[in-house]
């Protein structure tokens, strides 16, 4: 992979968001959250999303994480979502904007497990008919991979764990002080126990102390 590839890759899985708490040791890239909760916005009738971001609520306010986390990781905190959406003409932009709001608050909280507390939400088109329905497309740049050495197996063999991957270089990152994984959910597990099984597994497989974080790039539903 050239340079060139390598930063196309990094910027298409967006900011590396705060899984958990600062105890927890585990992020969740912006694409792999986008995924998910553009689902549960299509699934609301009468509007279309648009645009979407997600960022922290108070960056001065974040907590310190336990482990060292991802480059350019956010630290842990309350996010916010804001997303640009189209709306049904003749339909009250209140009640679209409330089952908006609160499916979006659900998904964030019950499938990503992102402390999500704030719904920025802005109108920026009147539809004469119902929007078309949202069909998400794969991700770009997550590809699965075979674990090689131990730290790679214990953390293949988690429960919850579809794949692991490699997007910021290396499905597995061994460094004198902290080891990263990198991997894919699968469907019916939430990603925070997924983190919370791999952390341990690959902490009693290495046996050397070492923190373990882990960085997940998709979620499957």
């Amino acid at each position: 992979m050239t340079t060139a590839d390598a930063v196309r890759r990094r910027l298409g899985l967006g900011r590396l968001l705060p899984l958990g708490g600062a105890a927890d040791g585990a992020w969740l890239t912006e694409q792999a959250a986008e995924a998910v909760l553009r689902r549960a916005a299509a699934g609301v009738p009468g509007v279309a999303p648009g645009g979407m971001r997600l960022a922290p609520v108070d960056p001065g306010a974040a907590d310190r994480p336990a482990v060292p986390p991802p480059p350019s990781a956010l630290p842990p905190g309350p996010l916010r979502i804001e997303t640009d959406f189209a709306a049904v003409a003749g339909e009250p932009l209140p009640v679209l904007a409330d089952a908006l709001r609160t499916a979006l608050f659900l998904a964030a909280r019950e499938l990503l497990d992102l402390a999500v507390t704030e719904v920025d939400l802005r109108v920026t088109e009147l539809l004469d008919t119902a929007a078309d329905t949202w069909e998400p497309t794969a991700p770009p740049g997550v590809r699965a991979v075979t674990a090689t050495d131990l730290a790679g197996e214990a953390a293949s063999r988690a429960p919850g764990v579809a794949h692991l991957t490699a997007t910021l270089g290396t499905a597995v990152h061994l460094a004198p002080d902290h080891v990263r994984i990198e991997l894919a959910t699968a469907s019916g597990h939430r990603p925070l126990e997924v983190v919370r099984a791999v952390r341990e597994a690959v902490t009693d497989a290495l046996g050397d102390g070492r923190p373990v974080s882990v960085l997940v790039t998709a979620v499957a539903e």
